[in-house]
């Protein structure tokens, strides 16, 4: 069915049925139809709303297109700790030092991501300031989950598929236009890991990304979001928020809101969160490691890494991992690793 038939479907507010997602995947990841076409399918598609069925669809037609990096050996022990992004709410990259923070844990990480988009400052980018190749190949890649115990997949390096669509997306970013693809990023990881803890960009879209990574077989996994009122909110779990939260996999009975309080935390104003550029959160960083970060955001790291660790099953409940993961991020552990990843890539 040519695309404009899909769109005219979308428009009378019929879903996409499971067997028509591939051909409308194929078809934008192609160059047959234009740039108008794709884009005028992408807002039908969003004004409509995206059902997790579609979502996954989606998710798993540009899974099928990605290169594989040959991780499987790892990928049932491992967890990617991920936002969605578009949020607008400025805040450091929490994700990033949550990920250091569980591999000098001896945790798996595999981490997605992209230089900033929506921010000033994303995962590429500070992780690359921070040592990581983001040239990397995929053999290197995995001699990084032997010797350091993550990675980062760099995600143009990945979706080669993602070329056809940047144009169209462009486009729908000059209108202000929401799609699909502002939301899939995080479910197309190509490490496939088989734990996600997902930060989400608005409130309505936890439980409705928390059936996608049911619907794509993750094993166990959390989807959050930081009400910051006033309509507001942040795609992190924060020690500053009520945080809306949906379990997935083992963990589906999950679903409500958590304040920090009940894990042990004191509830912090949002703006010790906040970051800025690279350099700038490079900064950070340093201040953290030094003992002189914001208390709350060494908080909600810790809060994080907790929870992550849970996920995977190494604690029985999320405050079991508070002290292990402050120690980890304050004691030279998190640093030791920075050094080791700075070592590991500037020697190959």
């Amino acid at each position: 069915m040519p695309l404009a038939e899909f769109t005219r479907k979308l428009v009378a507010q019929q879903d996409l049925l499971p067997n028509e997602v591939e051909p409308a995947a194929a078809a934008l990841a192609g160059t047959a139809h234009s740039d108008d076409v794709k884009a005028d399918f992408l807002t039908a598609l969003a004004k409509k709303g995206e059902t997790p069925v579609e979502v996954a669809g989606f998710a798993q037609a540009f899974r099928s297109r990605s290169i594989d990096p040959g991780v499987g050996a790892w990928s049932d022990r491992a967890i990617d700790i991920v936002g969605t992004g578009g949020d607008h709410a400025g805040g450091f990259n929490i994700s990033s030092l949550v990920v250091l923070t569980l591999a000098s844990a001896g945790e798996v990480v595999m981490k997605h991501g992209n230089r900033g988009i929506t921010s000033k400052c994303g995962s590429a980018d500070l992780l690359a300031a921070l040592g990581v190749r983001l040239d990397a190949s995929p053999e290197l890649l995995r001699r990084a989950l032997d010797e350091l115990g993550y990675v980062f997949f760099f995600a143009p390096n990945y979706h080669p598929a993602f070329r056809q669509i940047a144009p169209v997306r462009k486009l729908l970013a000059a209108r202000g236009q929401r799609s699909v693809f502002n939301i899939i990023g995080p479910l197309i990881n190509p490490g496939r890991p088989a734990h996600v803890l997902m930060g989400v960009f608005a409130e309505a879209w936890v439980a409705k990304l928390a059936d996608v990574l049911d619907l794509l077989g993750v094993r166990a996994g959390l989807a959050a979001f930081g009400d910051l009122g006033e309509g507001r909110g942040i795609d992190e779990l924060t020690t500053a928020t009520p945080n809306r939260v949906r379990g997935v996999g083992r963990l589906r009975s999950i679903d409500g809101w958590w304040q920090p309080e009940e894990h042990g935390f004191a509830r912090v104003s949002f703006e010790g969160l906040k970051g800025g550029d690279v350099t700038e959160n490079v900064a950070i960083v340093q201040a953290i490691l030094d003992g002189k970060g914001p208390a709350g955001l060494v908080d909600t790291i810790a809060y994080n890494t907790a929870v992550a660790l849970w996920v995977v099953g190494r604690t029985s409940t999320v405050r079991e991992g508070t002290e292990r993961a402050r120690d980890l991020l304050l004691g030279g552990a998190v640093r030791r690793k920075i050094e080791a990843t700075r070592e590991f890539y500037l020697s190959r």
